[in-house]
């Protein structure tokens, strides 16, 4: 059953304490990415717990080949969007590539530029190995770190699912337990074989989130454009799609068109009219 309240009943805020006590009690959580207001708007009408706005962005927004050459302003700009949408889900914010991987210094002075302009309420960093000192650093900075492992897309050259050996398992469980380690909050697990999965959770004391990696995590979450239809082309395997929006919208926009070379729109009841007597008085002093 749905924890949303009623229609226009405010619901209460999700926090990183909720996340942890929804893990203790084994509710599942929804997470669910957004990248502007409208989408902001209806994930928060949609009660999901918490609004992750990725960098998947570069793709789904700004056209981009894949996430990569999205930019810390072009990342702040939509998460500040998406922050003005937001009453009650948790909002982590992607640090986008290159602005946090060279030095604890770069990570900290980044996450504090998006936790400042955005108001995000936690900041999220993909990988393992030198990465988890980056998340020490900004977690002792007094920011909130949600990690990534598995399928990094900031970095992969390989877009397939990651661990599907014992020892590439072993590592995701070792970059998992270390970023835990460092005091992240949560993590994501991206394309992940559900039986790496089920083998590394008893050992996670935080949530995770998964998706593409099995029904064995805390938690799920797609991305909006995906789950919705709105993106082009053959979605990943992982994805489910609930809609079929893009097409809604093609057909929308395709009416329009139609209606206005025939000049069937605007309509009489689209349009304003003047104050009684006015028309007439515009055509003597015209």
């Amino acid at each position: 059953m749905s924890d949303a309240t009623d229609a226009g009943a405010p619901r209460p805020r999700v926090t990183i304490e909720t996340l942890a006590e929804r893990k203790a009690r084994r509710e599942p959580i929804v997470m669910v990415t957004a990248y502007d207001h409208p989408s902001a708007r209806a994930a928060d009408a949609a009660g999901v717990d918490v609004v992750l706005v990725g960098d998947s962005a570069a793709m789904t927004v700004l056209g981009y080949d894949s996430t990569v050459p999205i930019t810390a302003d072009e990342m702040i700009m939509l998460a500040s969007a998406v922050r003005r949408g937001l009453t009650s889900p948790l909002m982590v914010a992607d640090l986008p590539f290159g602005s946090y991987e060279d030095s604890d210094e770069q990570a900290v002075a980044t996450a504090r530029r998006f936790a400042e302009s955005t108001g995000c309420d936690a900041v999220k960093i993909e990988g393992g190995g030198a990465i988890v000192d980056r998340a020490r650093a900004i977690v002792a900075a007094g920011i909130p770190v949600m990690g990534h492992v598995g399928l990094t897309p900031q970095t992969a050259v390989d877009f397939r699912a990651q661990g599907r050996t014992a020892e590439a398992a072993r590592d995701i469980r070792d970059a998992a337990l270390a970023l835990q380690d460092a005091g992240c909050f949560a993590l994501v697990f991206e394309a992940i074989p559900g039986d790496v999965t089920e083998a590394v959770m008893p050992g996670l004391r935080i949530p995770v989130i998964g998706i593409g990696a099995g029904p064995g995590t805390d938690g799920q979450v797609l991305v909006f454009h995906d789950l919705l239809g709105i993106s082009e082309g053959r979605p990943a395997r992982f994805v489910k799609r609930y809609a079929d929006l893009r097409a809604a919208m093609v057909a929308g926009v395709a009416a329009y068109a139609d209606d206005v070379r025939s000049r069937r729109y605007p309509a009489p009841e689209h349009g304003y009219a003047m104050a009684a007597g006015e028309a007439e008085r515009l055509r003597e002093l015209l």
